[in-house]
Formats: C-alpha cells, structure tokens, sequence
C-alpha cells in the first residue's frame, strides 16, 4: 500500500459519533472518502465536499460488497448498543459478513475501534460483543487493526455526558461500589489521531490499546470535573445489589436514555486500563491526561463548536421510517396544519424554526413539551433531554429532544420525526415560502396511527395540541418579526 498517495476510505457509521468527526479529518488529509449509509439523505447537509455517499444496509451481504468496491481501507464504526436484547449476535453476523465481503473485493485493511478491557475477566456483554466483533472483523483475511479504548472524553460524548449531567446536578452522590473502578480515559481528539494515523502504518496490524496519562477511578473522574468546574462534590460509595437500578438513575438524571445507559454502567464494573505499549511503539499520537481532554470538550461547548453528539447517531432506531413522499398520502393520516403571514424574510423565519428546542426549550407550552418528555422517559422512551448538537443549527440526522431531523431544504422545509414511544408515527413539518408581506409558513404536526388505540391517543391529547401548535407558530412569528433578536 503506497501511503504517500490518497487511499481509496470507506467509513461505516459516518452519521455516529465517532465517525461523523473522522470523515472531515480524511478529507483534509486528502484521502477519497466513500460513506455508506442506509438512507443517504441522513448524511445530507454535512460540510464534506467530495464525499460519495452510497445506500447500503450493512445486515444485506450485496449491500456490504458494492459498498467495499475500489476500496484500500475500511473504517468499521458501527455496533447496536441499543438495538435491543439481541445486539450481541446482530454485531457478530454483521462482522462476519464485512471480513468476508472485505477479502472478496480485495479490501486491504480493516480499522475498528473497540472497547478496552483484559479478555480473560471482561464480565459486561457490550464489551465482550465489541471484543468479538473485532475477531469477526479479521475471520475473513483482511489485515485488521483494532484500536480498543476505554472511557472516550469530548464534548457530546454518552459517557462525558454522563459524568457531566451527574456531578452538575448532585451535589452530594450515592454511588455504587463501581465507581472505584479503574479507568484509563482519553480524549476525542487523540482517538481521531489513532485513527487517521493508521492509515500511514502499512504493516500495522492486531490489537492496539489506547489511553490517556491518568488511570483513575469513575470517582476521581467525577470529582476532577468537580474541581475543573467549580463545584463542590461529596461521593459516597454504597453497594448497590443490581446495576440495572444505577442505570435507571442514569436515565433519570442525564440526557442517556436506559437503553444506551445499561451498556456502559455494565462496562463501567470492569477495570480497563492499557496493559500493552504496542500503539505507544508504533504511532506518534500521545494523548495527555483527564484534565486536559476534559478542559478541552468544555471550551468545545462554550464556543458552541460541537461537532457530533452520541445522539447524532442513528443506530438506536428500531427501524427506517417512510420516505418523505409518503407523508400526507396514507390513509387515517391525521393532521394538525396551521399558516401564519409573517413581516420577516424566509431565512428569518428558518433561524427561529432551527433554533427551538434544547437548552432554550419550546417558546409556547414549554412546560407541557417537558412533562411529554418525562412521560416519555418513565415508559422507556429518549425523552427531552437528548437536547441538540448546536444551539441555532441543524442538519439532516441531529436529535432536537425527542424529534430527528428528517428532510431538510434550507430555508423551506424541516422535517422533526417524533423519536418517542408513540402508538404510530409522528412528524412536526415546518413549510417557508415567500410572501409580499415577507413569509408564508405552514406548520403541520401528522400523526399516523396505529390501531384503536392510535386514534384513541390522538382525540386524548388533542385539546393540548389546540393549545400548544397554534401558541408554537405564534411564538414564532414573534421571535421572527422582533428586530434583532
């Protein structure tokens, strides 16, 4: 493999968080990059000129070989921590298939990242699934090099997120026994670095353990971002007979829903910690400590210069949704449709649709918008605390509390899919047109239901929708119409 010419890169998982960050360093290291994803439009809106973005879905063996065609390298990025009970051989077969499908097109390498942890006492199932994925990956023949790492520190990630959203809101902690667990944390932007690296080690290859300088235990973690921001922390380790009851805690208190929250507070009762300096022999990269990478993901947030969240990613779906032209087409769809002349330019109005949700909440009914959330979280749903990648931005794939970007046209359309537990399907569409007065826009929430009990949901909360979506377009054309605001 030349490494001194632009390589020929596929990345699965771009719309994740990891991957999302790694295609724009590949570009500018000049590689040709190819993402594959099962609907293309997600990764629409995405600043990467030059990418070839090609519609596959990695569980369909012919979709894996058209995607791994004229490749040099393969980035594997994907796993279904919350795809549900049978993720464990969901990600083995699908590790299989690409090692296979990898060597019959004459891919010549494989770069994974896994999960950190000595395979002889690993005890959670996320980490021992990740661990195995990375030998699927190499059944094949392909050359792998599996990066495996520990806690990752960066703005938006789940497990920074967790910490943070934990140690801001309680000032004094009943943890359980798990949280003296050794840990050998790093941060995003060295991951990025291993990983774009690799690409210039030819004959690298096999199990590659990365970390930051610190070991330290969840609770040092936790009381080191205390000190770095400020804040006065107490934590008590109890012993807490049943992890599952942590992760319900997590769910409660951080935007992590308990679908992804079980994983890691499993992982988090293993030690994993590097035990071999092979990546510190072969690759320049050297992370520093926990401080620095924390300091690092805070100054991202201030600045509002985020560029992926956990929640970017879209594997925790349980299924696609219908394309755009089938809306309003089916019947019993049921709609919601109010218009409003506005005295502001269309792109006026586009800012202050982009901008709802998150830390600046709903402008009408906020309160009713919250309580859907929590309603939402006590029957296992993602509820309202996802929040958003950006405050004032949005593209294709990103969270906005409990909807997802479906489709959007800047400034004439957004599409939010409702991503909460629901009987049927739900989207809020925004349309923008121009107007002699300035603007024209139709905001419509649908909802296609499912069965009796749809319908039967729909009249229940119907009186609040007259409350809420006409006080939402107002608000609106408030924010709108107000000069500079």
């Amino acid at each position: 493999m030349n490494t001194t010419a632009p390589l020929r890169v596929l990345v699965t998982g771009a719309t994740g968080y990891i991957g999302g960050r790694l295609v724009p360093r590949l570009l500018a290291k000049g590689h040709h990059v190819r993402c594959v994803a099962r609907n293309p439009s997600r990764l629409e809106g995405y600043p990467w000129p030059g990418v070839e973005i090609v519609q596959g879905d990695l569980e369909n063996f012919e979709d894996v070989a058209r995607a791994l065609r004229d490749i040099d390298v393969a980035y594997y990025l994907v796993h279904s921590m919350a795809a549900g009970e049978a993720f464990h051989e969901r990600d083995r077969q699908m590790a299989l298939d690409f090692g296979k499908a990898a060597a019959n097109v004459g891919v010549r390498r494989i770069i994974y990242l896994g999960g950190l942890g000595d395979t002889e006492k690993v005890r959670s199932r996320h980490l021992v699934s990740r661990q195995e994925v990375g030998r699927c990956l190499s059944a094949g023949g392909v050359p792998v090099i599996e990066f495996r790492a520990a806690v990752i520190v960066g703005s938006g990630s789940a497990s920074f997120e967790m910490i943070r959203h934990i140690v801001e809101r309680l000032p004094i902690m009943i943890a359980p026994l798990w949280v003296n667990t050794r840990c050998q944390p790093i941060g995003i932007r060295w991951v990025m670095e291993y990983l774009v690296e690799a690409l210039d080690h030819p004959a690298a290859e096999g199990i590659y353990e990365i970390g930051g300088e610190d070991i330290l235990s969840y609770r040092q973690m936790m009381l080191r971002y205390a000190r770095i921001r400020g804040l006065r922390r107490f934590i008590l380790p109890v012993p807490v007979p049943r992890p599952h009851l942590s992760s319900r805690v997590v769910d409660l208190l951080t935007p992590i829903p308990y679908s992804i929250a079980q994983p890691l507070v499993e992982s988090l009762q293993t030690e994993v910690v590097v035990r071999s300096d092979r990546a510190k022999n072969t690759f320049k990269v050297r992370p520093p400590g926990y401080d620095e990478a924390v300091r690092l993901a805070l100054m991202r947030m201030a600045e509002d210069s985020v560029e992926t969240i956990w929640a970017s990613s879209l594997s925790s779906l349980k299924q696609d949704q219908p394309e755009a032209d089938t809306l309003g087409s089916h019947e019993g769809m049921l709609m919601d449709r109010r218009r409003r002349r506005m005295g502001a330019s269309p792109s006026r109005v586009f800012e202050a649709i982009c901008a709802l949700g998150g830390e600046e909440g709903w402008p009408a009914g906020n309160a009713l918008w919250q309580l859907r959330g929590v309603m939402d979280r006590m029957v296992g749903g993602v509820g309202m605390r996802r929040g958003r990648r950006h405050p004032r931005e949005l593209r294709v794939g990103d969270p906005v509390d409990f909807w997802r970007v479906e489709a959007m046209e800047s400034p004439r359309l957004l599409r939010l899919r409702a991503e909460m537990k629901l009987p049927g399907r739900a989207w809020l569409q925004f349309e923008v047109l121009p107007d002699p007065v300035g603007s024209r826009v139709e905001q419509t929430a649908f909802f296609e239901p499912h069965g009796n009990f749809g319908y039967l949901y729909w009249y229940t909360v119907l009186p609040l929708h007259r409350f809420v979506f006409p006080g939402l377009i107002n608000a609106l054309k408030k924010q709108a119409e107000t000069p500079g605001d």
